[in-house]
């Protein structure tokens, strides 16, 4: 099977053009010791392969207690989908990766071992399988995995690619709130922040929020976003000063320009509210009903901040 692949380019493109171009700045060989390792039971890799990535990441979990959130024994196997949304309920990202052996390879460099899935069958008979990329030897032409009951399967870059590539190169990593992937584009991250958001912890969506605005302090989606989360959590004084840097780069936002004084009203300070309101109001725009509202209420609070006190009681 070796000496096929390696005689016919087409069925492993991406191996051979690691042959003519490495990743720059990626090392020969890298080994991440440290990356755990789980057996896998009865068609259990799914559970195996996330409580690895998961475990190494910082969270106390195990393959048994995945099986009931991603293990399906009618399938006998898990689905992508579920392997990517069950890591978010413990506050941590899941990132799928572009289908390049390059940015396979950046990730695993990084320090960040990756979940690929193969198909191990031969010919019509499928035999899907995930496992854990936990480092390399260039030089040998090898990938080393975390894979069934081997801790470190030593496979040749060849085969793995022909195996992954019946999956479309499917792959992933699943890392702290706090770590960004060093392969991750800034629309595929906030997506993945995104999803974490509705089901992780605030601290985690925060941490996360925090690290994207890092790299990425333009974004005013995350930036919208990681207001939101202060405010829900009565952390005014922050929402505001986040909110004040996002106006700075887009002071069109009609968003940033009602969320900011819903803040300050809320802080009592209603003069300033009012004509950040005012601006949004008159910017128009899909969001305008909505300031139109936070209008009316900051006025009926300066309404009732004016009247007149009752006559205290003799």
């Amino acid at each position: 099977m070796l000496a096929l692949l390696s005689g016919c380019a087409s069925l492993v493109p991406q191996t051979m053009g690691l042959r003519d171009a490495w990743p720059a700045g990626v090392a020969h060989r890298i080994e991440l010791a440290e990356v755990p390792f789980f057996p896998q039971q009865d068609y259990q890799c799914g559970p195996a392969a996330l409580a690895t990535t998961l475990v190494y990441a910082g969270v106390k979990t195990s393959p048994e207690e995945l099986v009931d959130q991603i293990y399906l024994a009618a399938r006998q196997g898990s689905l992508q989908a579920d392997m990517l949304s069950a890591p978010r309920r413990y506050g941590i990202v899941s990132y799928p990766l572009a289908p390049r052996f390059d940015d396979l390879l950046r990730e695993v460099a990084a320090g960040n071992p990756v979940i690929l899935l193969q198909n191990n069958g031969i010919g019509p008979f499928a035999n899907w399988h995930y496992a854990v990329v936990a480092g390399f030897d260039y030089p040998a032409g090898e990938l080393h995995l975390r894979s069934g009951e081997s801790r470190s399967l030593a496979v040749p870059f060849t085969i793995l690619e022909y195996s992954w590539r019946k999956g479309n190169y499917w792959a992933m990593v699943t890392l702290p709130p706090g770590r960004i992937p060093v392969t991750a584009t800034e629309s595929g991250y906030l997506a993945a922040v995104s999803a974490m958001a509705r089901v992780g912890d605030a601290v985690a969506v925060r941490q996360a929020y925090q690290a994207f605005l890092q790299r990425w302090p333009d974004n005013l989606t995350a930036s919208i976003a990681l207001a939101n989360s202060y405010y829900e959590n009565g952390m005014l004084r922050d929402a505001e000063a986040l909110l004040r840097q996002a106006l700075e780069r887009h002071p069109e936002s009609v968003v940033v320009l009602n969320n900011l004084a819903q803040i300050l009203s809320d802080q009592g300070r209603n003069d300033e509210a009012l004509r950040l309101i005012e601006q949004a109001v008159q910017a128009g725009g899909p969001f305008a009903g909505a300031a139109r509202e936070t209008q009316a209420s900051i006025l009926q609070r300066m309404t009732k901040s004016e009247a007149p006190g009752l006559a205290p009681s003799r």
